[in-house]
């Protein structure tokens, strides 16, 4: 089972976002998702299970968290801000899981805590922080994770 992470649209939906989820059997979104245009785009690719970030808006009614198990593996998302300034460490003391997605950093993140593999697929939406612009592909149930950068490196969607 293949899942796509994204996280941090804040309203864009890059193609090259689209693109790189092409495929997936389920997209998971980490939060500040921004507008329902993003949810109906990636809802063309795979069905999306999306929580709320620190920006979205009340309208979209978002869960604060999402708790599901894929092929017998655990998983929890949430945007990370519930924990101040979310680190792997942190989200791994608060939540029991084997696989923690979160965002709001919009760093892209790999790192095993104990046994749960925690991961920041990074920000698909405008670029801030002088970061590129990513999102991840989970595998299931083996947990393996691939960071895809995308381009181009502004704003724009294309």
């Amino acid at each position: 089972m293949l899942i796509g992470l994204i996280s941090d649209t804040h309203g864009l939906i890059r193609a090259e976002a689209l693109r790189a989820l092409a495929g997936v059997d389920m997209i998971l979104h980490a939060g500040d998702v921004g507008t329902p245009e993003v949810m109906t785009a990636l809802q063309h690719i795979a069905p999306v299970h999306a929580v709320c970030g620190n920006t979205d808006p009340i309208r979209l009614h978002l869960p604060k968290a999402i708790n599901i198990e894929l092929a017998g593996v655990r998983i929890h998302v949430s945007h990370g801000h519930e924990v101040g300034s979310p680190t792997p460490a942190r989200l791994a003391v608060k939540y029991d899981a084997d696989v923690i997605v979160y965002g709001h950093t919009h760093r892209p993140m790999i790192k095993e805590v104990g046994n749960a593999v925690v991961i920041n697929p990074g920000a698909a939406g405008p670029r801030r922080f002088d970061l590129r612009p990513s999102v991840a592909l989970l595998s299931l149930p083996d947990r393996k994770v691939r960071v895809i950068e995308l381009e181009p490196w502004d704003n724009q969607a294309s």
